[in-house]
């Protein structure tokens, strides 16, 4: 079987949409990664200061540590739903080249993938808001704290 040019610039049409959204999912891992980094570096500062001073009330840094264990997981849950959501979109690139260049009839495959990559960039961006709340209303609330104690 022999592919002609323009039957691989229809394929290449094709697989267009799908990279666009490959590159999205990409600048948002490295949002989710970025977030993650910071997370881990002040994580590693309350237990440096946790270990430098014994027999010091530690609880506010515990009640962050808390806090910030809880956006590190919520932040690695919504890692791995938008790298699945990647794979997916990859195997849809694959499949579209693979279906038109072999005259296979792949598109409900094709469909269940990205609708699939679909719900896990939706799982990926609940979860990614969820870990903006619990950052956000725990700085809030320990701000507030702060105030109240210099009074």
């Amino acid at each position: 079987m022999e592919i002609q040019l323009g039957d691989i610039g229809h394929i290449i049409q094709l697989a267009i949409a799908p990279v666009f959204l490959l590159t999205g999912v990409g600048t948002k891992l490295t949002v989710l990664t970025n977030r993650l980094a910071r997370i881990i570096d002040r994580t590693r500062v309350l237990e440096n200061r946790i270990t430098a001073t014994h027999g010091e009330d530690h609880s506010d840094a515990y009640d962050e540590l808390t806090t910030l264990y809880r956006r590190a997981h919520l932040i690695n849950r919504a890692i791995t739903l938008s790298t699945s959501c990647g794979l997916l979109v990859c195997i849809v690139i694959a499949a579209l080249f693979i279906g038109d260049a072999l005259n296979l009839t792949l598109g409900k495959f094709i469909a269940l993938c990205f609708v699939l990559g679909m719900f896990s960039l939706i799982g990926s961006f609940v979860l990614f808001l969820r870990e903006i709340l619990v950052a956000t209303r725990n700085l809030s609330l320990r701000n507030i704290d702060e105030l109240k104690r210099k009074e």
